[in-house]
């Protein structure tokens, strides 16, 4: 009996196999990564959580990416500005707006702030429901591009980054309908624009009537690029330290300090030791501790609460 023999491939038939084999790989490889790009992108666009997107039917505000001339960088520079809902006909009517700056965090992104913490969305929904006024919000790009892209938001060897904050204030005071005094002004933060906030505001008391610190510190950290070698740099730089010298003028401004760290935070013996300075010196504030560490998790999840306790206490809002 014949035995049927199974058909086999020409040499060109088999190297045409292995080509096709190599192509699948490569183009399961490519969607493998593009998948995993993707993926890396919106995770550090959102820190895991959804994308914030407005309700239906609730008015949405604004956000503009603004260059503008610094003089104390001596370089073009850039912020986000949120316009709340309705900003155009209001401003053209006469009407000026309250401003809550924002600090991010190295190596951070600016639009973290309404990426990751829905900031936007939380206050369209806020005005929508009546729960705070219109508030303009502005959020200036504090990268160095040096030293690890960190500057601690403060006038030391990385740059003039406390003097280069009071630069944006006076661009979106020029360019925008704002409330242009203390009493109208808020400066908040996250991580190290949480301290950052706290030193300008300090060293300024003029200028900054609401100061928040979302898991902020309250000593310089010692970074060498950053402060240098001079101990009183880091002195100069240290809310901790420098707050019994401006408690005073703190007072007399009616400055008032809202803030919070997490239970996990290992800033949270600094936080609560400020928080006892402040009563010393008597210096209105609010200070809490939430169940949490140093996250995206406790700042998202108490951005509400910062803008309604910056709205109740600006003029104007």
């Amino acid at each position: 009996m014949a035995i049927a023999r199974e058909p086999t491939l020409s040499p060109r038939g088999r190297r045409g196999v292995r080509a096709l084999l190599a192509l699948l790989l490569v183009a399961w490889l490519a969607a493998g990564i593009a998948g995993l790009t993707v993926y890396v992108h919106r995770y550090w666009l959102y820190r895991g959580f959804p994308p914030p997107v407005t309700p239906a039917g609730v008015p949405q505000g604004t956000v503009r990416e603004v260059h503008f001339y610094s003089q104390a960088l001596g370089q073009e520079r850039k912020y986000l500005i949120y316009l709340p809902p309705g900003y155009a006909a209001q401003a053209a009517a006469g009407r000026r707006f309250p401003v809550m700056y924002l600090l991010h965090a190295p190596p951070g992104r600016p639009d973290g702030f309404l990426q990751a913490g829905a900031l936007g969305v939380d206050s369209n929904v806020l005005l929508y429901r009546h729960q705070i006024r219109p508030v303009i919000f502005v959020i200036p790009y504090g990268h160095s591009g040096t030293y690890g892209n960190d500057t601690e938001w403060a006038n030391a060897a990385a740059g003039p980054y406390e003097n280069f904050v009071l630069d944006v204030m006076r661009n979106v005071d020029r360019r925008f309908a704002t409330i242009a005094n203390r009493q109208g002004r808020g400066l908040a933060g996250l991580s190290e624009g949480g301290y950052g906030a706290l030193n300008i505001g300090i060293h300024h008391p003029g200028e900054f009537s609401v100061l928040e610190g979302w898991s902020g510190y309250q000593r310089a950290d010692p970074i060498r690029a950053i402060f240098g070698i001079n101990p009183a740099t880091l002195s100069r730089n240290s809310p901790s330290l420098t707050l019994g010298a401006a408690a005073a003028k703190l007072r007399r401004a009616h400055t008032y300090v809202w803030f919070y760290s997490g239970t996990g935070d290992h800033f949270l013996e600094q936080n609560t030791a400020f928080a006892a300075e402040l009563h010393r010196y008597r210096i209105p504030h609010h200070y809490f501790v939430v169940h949490g560490g140093h996250n995206w998790g406790i700042w998202r999840g108490n951005a509400s609460r910062a803008l309604i306790a910056m709205s109740r206490r600006l003029h104007g809002a």
